[in-house]
């Protein structure tokens, strides 16, 4: 299966639905992966894309730390397939000599790349099958709009 190198370029909602949508863009093309994700994975992004921390550790903060904490290193994440409308992922971890996979979900294995600085692929396969071109201007008012209207105090708060 090929790879190619994708970067974050933003986040939106999809107006159909109102579901958030995280944008993959080729490095080194103009081409778009979207791929629809859930609130809490959107916030999760858009908050390591922004550098920011919550008060307390959330979910991805604590398994980057638990995977750090256990002597590993994220070395990338792959984006593989779709099937049945569902995205897959890989998240490959190093430890010492031994490379390992984990299956994930995409959204959690960006949001774990992105506090790890490490790079994601996706196929291109299903860049092609699923790919969408959009402006830079466009990507841009996506991510601001998602960061403009996040809301970092709910991150504080529990309801148990």
């Amino acid at each position: 299966m090929a790879l190619v190198e994708v970067r974050v370029s933003g986040l939106a909602i999809d107006d159909r639905n109102k579901t958030p949508v995280v944008l993959l863009q080729e490095a080194t093309g103009e081409r778009v992966l979207p791929i629809w994700i859930g609130p809490a994975e959107a916030s999760a992004i858009a908050m390591g894309l922004a550098g920011r921390k919550a008060p307390r550790p959330l979910t991805h903060d604590l398994l980057s730390t638990v995977i750090s904490g256990l002597g590993a290193e994220v070395v990338r994440v792959d984006i593989t397939e779709l099937q049945d409308n569902t995205f897959f992922a890989r998240i490959f971890l190093r430890r010492e000599s031994e490379l390992f996979s984990i299956d994930a979900r995409p959204s959690d294995s960006i949001a774990l790349a992105i506090r790890a600085s490490s790079p994601i692929y996706a196929s291109d396969e299903l860049i092609r099958a699923t790919a969408q071109e959009m402006s830079a201007d466009e990507q841009a008012k996506s991510l601001r709009k998602f960061l403009h209207d996040l809301d970092l105090e709910d991150f504080g708060k529990s309801s148990i």
